[in-house]
This record gives structure tokens, C-alpha cells and sequence, in this order.
């Protein structure tokens, strides 16, 4: 099946009949689709990269905080409950509460430097798209229609 045919099958009557499924970014049409909203001027900022990886920064120690907390409140369980079936099952529970909360950790750290380096790497080519423009480099073609 054809990509445009499988496109209509999914998502009928989203292109004009004899015309092309066509794919939006966002919603936002192409430029050469005739249709309005959006702005053609793409233009990438570091704060909210920066502000995502900050988040996941509170979210890692916040996660980093629980765990020590868990080991803490469960430090004198098995003692106090020995011969109960719910000791053997608490333990059970706190190994693998252990094991989200310390994938959670781990996963937030490593979103964190990812979301901040985005953040920087776009900002960083931001600026030498400007000066690029700036300095009279000849602009992207763009379409005309």
C-alpha cells in the first residue's frame, strides 16, 4: 500500500480529494498548504530546556531523599516483627520500592544533563544562526507559492 494511500486509510478526509495526505507539524500547516496560524520564524530558546532539566535536578535528590527516608522508617521492622507472615512481606515490598524509586533516581539524573545540554546546544546555534545572518550570510531559500 502506498505511504498516501495508508496515510488516508489512517486519517480520511484530511486532504483535499485528488490531493496528497499531507502531515502538519504541531498542527501548524506548511507554509505552502494555504492554511494560516503559526509563526514560519522557528526559533529555539534555552530557558525551558534548562528549566525541564532543573526540574529533574528536584526530582533526583527529592527521589535520592526518599530512599534514605524508606531505609530509615524500615531500619527496625524485621526486629519487631519476627514470626509475622507481614515481616517476610514488608521485606519483599521494600526491595522492590527500593528498585522504582532508585530507577527513578538514576533516570532523572541522566534526564537532567540531557535536557540541559539540548537547551545550551540549541541556544548555542541560535546564536550563530544570528551572527551567521547578521554577518550577510545568504538566508535558507525558502519556498515560494
Amino acid at each position: 500500500m502506498a505511504l498516501n494511500a495508508a496515510w488516508e486509510e489512517l486519517f480520511g478526509g484530511t486532504a483535499p480529494p485528488g490531493q496528497p495526505a499531507t502531515m502538519t507539524l504541531a498542527g501548524v500547516p506548511a507554509p505552502d498548504s494555504g492554511g494560516g496560524g503559526g509563526n514560519a520564524n522557528l526559533k529555539a530558546d534555552v530557558g525551558p530546556w534548562h528549566e525541564a532539566g532543573n526540574t529533574a535536578g528536584e526530582l533526583r535528590t527529592s527521589t535520592a531523599t526518599s530512599l534514605t527516608d524508606l531505609d530509615t522508617a524500615n531500619g527496625g521492622v524485621g526486629g519487631g516483627t519476627t514470626g509475622f507472615d507481614s515481616s517476610g512481606a514488608l521485606t519483599e515490598i521494600l526491595g522492590t520500592w527500593k528498585a522504582r524509586l532508585t530507577a527513578v533516581r538514576d533516570e532523572c539524573g541522566r534526564l537532567e544533563g540531557a535536557l540541559k545540554s539540548t537547551g545550551r546546544d540549541f541556544g548555542e546555534r541560535e546564536t550563530a544562526t544570528r551572527d551567521k545572518i547578521a554577518a550577510g550570510a545568504p538566508a535558507p531559500a525558502r519556498k515560494e507559492g
